[in-house]
């Protein structure tokens, strides 16, 4: 599955002291913006059918997140299950489904009881237990069905007992709610060629499958499935096998529906069961007898929308295929666009379903990212069909199983297909550096112990980075020291050995063992379990500190010296692989498997151009923290021949170095030493890493009121102009001579938009000339890689005409969403008072802007020069209104916002005036603690520009 929220990977820290609460808060920001949205205005056969009268309202379903585990008394074998979804087009809420499910069992303990999940679903009928057909005589009488809705189980009290050896069949009707939460079972609104319509879609996963039906709800309890959906005649209905059989059936008033009933499934867990209920259109390809096939609304697929993911799914799968050589065991495979849904995509056998627009792509755009996104998501799906679907984790504490070799295989996936892409480099910038940048400040390990998931423990949060990224990364480093060759041939006999089955992580060590164990190539200083545990069972990562002089390696947790006083809970240590160079040259692979070791072949002489390079191409997942001697001649090698060491090494080299200076190891002036050389740095993903620790989007205005500025933009802009001015050529001449080039896509605005910041005058007339081309002539398309900084400088260097342009066409009906936030962000832009007023203004209007808007206009305006203080005032004096549409939420997100701006116990007490008023004793105690941390980050921060300042003064000629 795909991370929930904003995207795939999370955003980079500041490189200031301050840097860890700015960036809560400019993910807070962000968060708020995403939160409110568009702002514009606008094996036995299955169960006879029944025929019920209206389903009576059930109970609502508990919130997610408790962790029950069942008995072992039972284990199923196969489901029949029937879903009757009662929704017609057009008809009005609330809505509500109904089903019938017999799950044949074996026992394997005697028992009184039969335990299984149900959560927020109501009993319909009588259940029973009986034997199979095969066993008439072994039924059990029931004497009541209990629901234990805190732990989201439904226990079925027998008057006899089941007996182990033997099987039996569970039957139970049941009836549910049919919500428009995007979990479970849900309903969804969405508008196709101009008509309003709805679709029904599930996400089982994690533990929402016992929200759809009466299930053993967890992931070592795989069966087959036989299902049958009944619906309305004018929807097309798809699970996880092709339909076999189309009939119909009256309801009670003698109205026809369609029974739609499917093949038997593979035996797969209940999070993998899927179904959707749609009037949608389909594009298809078939690959190696596979029928794939990509549904999304009819307008999407008439206009060739989704053409470019049904292109290079099958050429993926065959790619997966065989480079694992495991073949896919299924007969289709439909890949389903959904308007709204709540993770990026969903891996369910056969049935996978995706946001809308992560499947599509216009036929007219040829730029590689646009295509790079779609590549990554099917292809982070697809890896899904072997790591996840055919072998299984055991239980959701190995979920890195799934989820860190889905996200590695992704990117494998994706680079085949879009070999312009350099896997090395998107691997880093996308999955390894922002990882690193999170696993430093979380207290939790890869792999966690079974005991720990349990009680009040949410699965939701295993969802996050950790563990697709850091188990992609700890899986990148894996077949680095093993060799591709070794690793792909333990994968392959993990995924024959575990098929249709479950694992733990051990038994993909054991298989890995057993590869190594077969050969002589390679050499393991330890057990892969015990070099790997050391990764995956304890949290966080190190960092090497190298002594040259001595050859001595040393190893420690990476933390946080500026916050912690004691370094006692930080003595981890990990079996580490190092590849490094010397002078160029590679050298073989040694290992660190202590805390301290001295490496001899690392001594290096007197010489000025004797060096050494850590770990290349961040073959290992830890940083480098090289002494002074090192630096000052990896620093004098960039000014003199920057190639000498790869890109990758290089971006590594200055992320590592600035962490380094985050976190209290060296200081400032070390990194900026590595800065030096940046007008021979033509990789914008190296600009990019730069650009983002030294000015962060969300200090911007901070910094333009220090006096680090005037030397900043002295010092940047003579080492930015060669990489400027190549870039600004194309966007001049041909933006579309950069369809391939995916770091310009991706990157180019940072470096556009800093040029800017900075007043380079070649940047301003360039945004100000685009920007007027557009006013000219409506039909002309700004190039997309810089049109968010184009049209922020286009209004900011204008009047109120520009400003009235970029509102004229965020109007305009044509304008897609995109260019909306794009616009609505650039009219934040205006350097004239009151046109940022009149746009907080026009922002309260009902009839200007959806009511979602407001709060999104607001977090624009306050990160501005001169916004922060129109912002509050303008809440303050309409707090009133305010608090009717958002209440506290808005506040304290525009509190958060001034607090970069809080210096002195004044200011806090003038916020405090205001806020005593508003806010409840405990958030008011809560404002207060975060107005006083931010003043201590701001006069640490202010040391630190101090410094900065202070070494531009002495370098800036450099």
């Amino acid at each position: 599955m795909g991370i929930r929220g904003g995207g795939l990977y999370v955003g980079r820290r500041a490189a200031a002291v301050g840097a860890a609460l700015l960036l809560a808060l400019l993910v807070a920001l962000l968060a708020l913006a995403a939160l409110y949205g568009r702002c514009r205005q606008e094996a036995a056969p299955p169960p006879s059918p029944r025929a019920p009268g209206p389903a009576a309202p059930p109970p609502p379903a508990p919130a997610a997140g408790s962790v029950r585990r069942l008995p072992r008394h039972l284990l199923p074998l196969h489901y029949d299950l029937e879903l009757w979804p009662r929704v017609r087009p057009g008809q009005a809420g609330p809505f509500a489904f109904t089903g019938q499910v017999n799950i044949t069992v074996r026992c394997l303990q005697d028992t009184d009881a039969a335990v299984l999940h149900s959560a927020g679903l109501r009993s319909r009928g009588a259940a029973a237990v009986r034997g199979p057909l095969s066993e008439p005589g072994a039924a059990v009488e029931v004497a009541g069905l209990r629901q234990d809705e805190a732990g989201e189980v439904a226990v079925l009290e027998l008057r006899g007992r089941l007996r182990a050896g033997r099987r039996y069949v569970l039957q139970l009707g049941f009836q549910g709610r049919l919500e428009e939460d995007l979990d479970g079972l849900f309903l969804t609104r969405y508008t196709d060629r101009g008509q309003s319509s709805m679709l029904i879609a599930s996400q089982m996963e994690p533990t929402y499958a016992r929200r759809v039906y009466p299930c053993f709800d967890e992931p070592a309890m795989k069966a087959t499935f036989n299902i049958r959906i009944i619906h309305d005649p004018s929807y097309v209905a798809l699970s996880n096998m092709p339909a076999i059989d189309v009939s119909e059936v009256k309801d009670e008033n003698g109205s026809l529906w369609t029974v739609t009933t499917f093949n038997t499934s593979l035996k797969m867990s209940t999070y993998l069961t899927a179904f959707v209920i749609c009037d949608f259109d389909y594009v298809t390809r078939t690959e190696r007898g596979n029928e794939i096939r990509i549904w999304a609304r009819k307008e999407v697929v008439k206009n060739g929308y989704v053409d470019y993911a049904v292109n290079i799914t099958g050429p993926i799968f065959s790619f997966l295929e065989d480079i694992l050589n495991v073949s896919y065991p299924l007969p289709k495979t439909d890949l389903v666009a959904l308007p709204d849904f709540g993770a990026g995509g969903m891996e369910n056998w056969g049935l996978m379903t995706f946001q809308e627009a992560s499947l599509i792509n216009l036929p007219s755009d040829e730029f590689t990212s646009r295509k790079a996104m779609i590549a990554l998501i099917v292809s982070h799906e697809l890896g899904h069909q072997w790591f996840g679907n055919l072998v299984t984790m055991n239980w959701w504490n190995d979920l890195w199983l799934n989820e860190g070799l889905a996200s590695y295989f992704e990117y494998l996936g994706a680079t085949f297909i879009e070999p312009k892409l350099s896997l090395d480099k998107i691997f880093y910038t996308h999955v390894v550096q922002p990882v690193l940048r999170e696993d430093s400040e979380i207290a939790r390990s890869l792999s966690e112990s079974e005991d720990k998931i349990k009680g009040s423990f949410s699965l939701m949060s295993l969802f996050d980075n950790i563990t697709y990224s850091k188990g992609a990364s700890i899986t990148w480093m894996l077949s680095g020291f093993l060799t591709e060759k070794l690793f792909i041939r333990a994968l392959t006999s993990y995924l024959k050995e575990f098929s249709f089955s479950n694992a733990n992580q051990d038994d993909l060590w054991t298989h890995i063992q057993m590869v190594v164990d077969a050969q002589d190539e390679v050499q393991l200083p330890a057990p892969v379990k015990q070099i790997m545990d050391s990764w995956t069972c304890q949290n966080g990562f190190p960092v090497l500190t190298l002594n040259l002089t001595s050859g001595t390696i040393r190893q420690e947790q990476f933390f946080n010296k500026n916050n912690r006083k004691s370094t006692d809970s930080y003595n981890n240590t990990w079996i580490i692989p190092i590849s490094w160079m010397r002078n160029g040259s590679s050298q073989p692979l040694t290992w660190l498997d202590k805390s301290s070791k001295m490496f001899p072949e690392m001594q290096v002489s007197e010489s000025d151009y004797d060096w050494i390079l850590l770990n290349v191409n961040l073959s290992g997942y830890y940083r480098v923290n090289y002494d002074q001697l090192n630096l000052k001649r990896l620093a004098r090698l960039l000014e003199n021949d920057p190639k000498a060491i790869p890109a990758v090494s290089r971006f590594q080299l200055i992320d590592d170095v600035f962490a380094l200076t985050d976190f209290g190891y060296v200081p400032i002036e070390t990194a900026l030493e590595l800065t030096k050389y940046l007008a021979r740095e033509d990789e914008l993903f190296i600009w990019n890493v730069v650009l983002l620790n030294l000015i962060p989007e969300n200090l911007e205005s901070t910094l333009k009121n220090h006096e680090v500025y005037p030397l900043l933009k002295k010092y940047l802009l003579k080492r930015m102009l060669p990489i400027y001015h190549y870039y600004a050529g194309f966007i001049r001449q041909n933006a579309d001579a950069l369809e391939d080039d995916y770091f310009a896509q991706v990157y180019l605005e940072k470096l556009l938009a800093t040029a800017c910041w900075l007043g380079l005058q070649d940047c301003l007339d360039l945004s100000s000339e685009l920007y007027a081309k557009w006013r000219d002539n409506p039909e002309y398309k700004i190039p997309f890689l810089i049109r968010r900084t184009v049209c922020c400088y286009g209004v900011a260097a204008g009047s109120d005409k520009e400003w009235n342009f970029a509102w004229e066409m965020y109007n305009h009906t044509d304008s897609v969403e995109e260019d909306e936030d794009i616009l609505l962000y650039a009219m934040s832009c205006a350097k004239e008072s009151w046109l940022l007023y009149r746009y907080l203004q026009y922002g309260l209007s009902d009839t200007l802007f959806s009511s979602n808007c407001t709060s999104v206009i607001i977090s624009h305006v306050v990160t501005k020069d001169i916004g922060h203080h129109i912002a509050w005032e303008f809440v303050t004096e309409n707090w009133p209104l305010l608090s009717q549409g958002y209440g506290h939420e808005l506040l304290h997100d525009v509190l958060k916002a001034m607090g970069r701006f809080v210096k002195t116990d004044v200011q806090i007490q003038e916020l405090q005036v205001f806020y005593n008023a508003t806010l409840e004793e405990d958030e008011r105690e809560a404002i207060t603690m975060l107005l006083e941390s931010a003043k201590l980050e701001n006069i640490e921060r202010r040391k630190l520009l101090n410094k900065i300042a202070n070494w531009l003064e002495k370098n800036i000629d450099d």
